[in-house]
């Protein structure tokens, strides 16, 4: 049953709140969250007064509280990802949202949020990209420029602003293709066709490509080299060809003992055969290095791999 005098407290606070008068309601809200902390209700309205006043950091604290009272009560959860998105902290919000929706996968209103945020952030890295190309162009980085809005295309495909700087740019990015790739080398040419057989997903044909660009150089340590060989063991590893991954990255390693790309697949190729102390030794290693020449991405999926590689170890030293 409610507590009768925290509800007198909030009856009096959404007489406040109806008025306007947010700052009022909050005291009362406070008032009845302190004579019963275990009402997530009062949490609640307390952030719905701060959004009102656009005090985000506030509300945000307000609905964290509602959260940790009750974690079924989905207001917190649209009061949180409201005061998130207030402040830019879209992903936060999302997570916030996808949290609320482990409770009930059908509210409407957490859907409608999380479907509005993932729109709008699709929409600001389109735009975001368009400025980076228009930027790129000015400085006559076509290639750049290419690049960045074949990223926009796959978040606005039919974007008129997309097609527009598409028609500008890939004319002129098409003539410096065809002149590049005129001055190719006949090795170098044998990688190029194995990068585009790559990017068609045909491994095996890529393989091919690399292994004669390989043959063809005799040697595994120029710059040509240890990119067909990194490359070729990435295609090694979409086909589930873990030795041969283990081999590839294993001679860029001799050359490149730093080579975080050859290092993170040697672990996971480790992992799939199943040498667990080797992959961790891979793993530690790259930890080991800065945080920024591994980058994000790298880090993260290395920390999971090694947490994931120590328990597995400690697993084998008791059995």
């Amino acid at each position: 049953m409610p507590n009768a005098a925290a509800e007198k407290q909030k009856s009096i606070g959404n007489d406040y709140f109806r008025r306007g008068q947010y700052k009022e309601a909050i005291a009362q809200y406070e008032k009845a969250a302190s004579i019963d902390p275990t009402n997530a209700a009062y949490h609640s309205n307390i952030a719905a007064s701060y959004e009102k006043l656009k005090m985000w950091k506030e509300s945000a604290e307000a609905a964290a509280n509602c959260i940790k009272t009750n974690k079924t009560f989905l207001k917190g959860y649209f009061r949180l990802a409201t005061a998130q998105q207030a402040m830019k902290d879209y992903a936060a919000a999302q997570k916030t949202l996808e949290d609320g929706l482990v409770y009930d996968a059908t509210n409407k209103d957490l859907k409608k949020m999380k479907a509005d945020l993932v729109e709008k952030q699709r929409a600001e890295q389109v735009s975001a990209y368009c400025r980076k190309a228009d930027e790129q162009m000015t400085n006559g980085d076509i290639a750049g420029a290419y690049k960045t809005l074949e990223l926009a295309s796959r978040l606005g495909a039919g974007n008129s602003e997309i097609e527009r700087m598409m028609s500008k740019v890939k004319p002129r990015y098409e003539a410096m293709e065809r002149k590049r790739k005129a001055g190719l080398s006949g090795t170098e040419a044998l990688k190029e066709k194995g990068d585009e057989a790559y990017k068609a997903a045909q491994f095996e044909r890529a393989i091919e490509f690399y292994t004669k660009c390989l043959d063809a150089l005799g040697e595994f340590s120029s710059p040509l080299a240890l990119k067909c060989l990194g490359n070729r063991a990435a295609c090694y590893k979409q086909i589930s060809h873990f030795d041969g991954t283990i081999q590839d990255c294993t001679y860029v390693l001799e050359v490149d003992p730093e080579n975080v790309k050859a290092l993170v697949r040697r672990a996971q190729a480790f992992e799939a055969v199943e040498k667990y102390r080797y992959a961790l030794q891979d793993v530690k290693q790259v930890l080991s290095m800065p945080y920024n020449s591994i980058g994000r991405a790298n880090y993260d999926l290395c920390n999971g791999l090694q947490h994931r590689l120590n328990r597995v170890v400690a697993q084998l030293k008791k059995g």
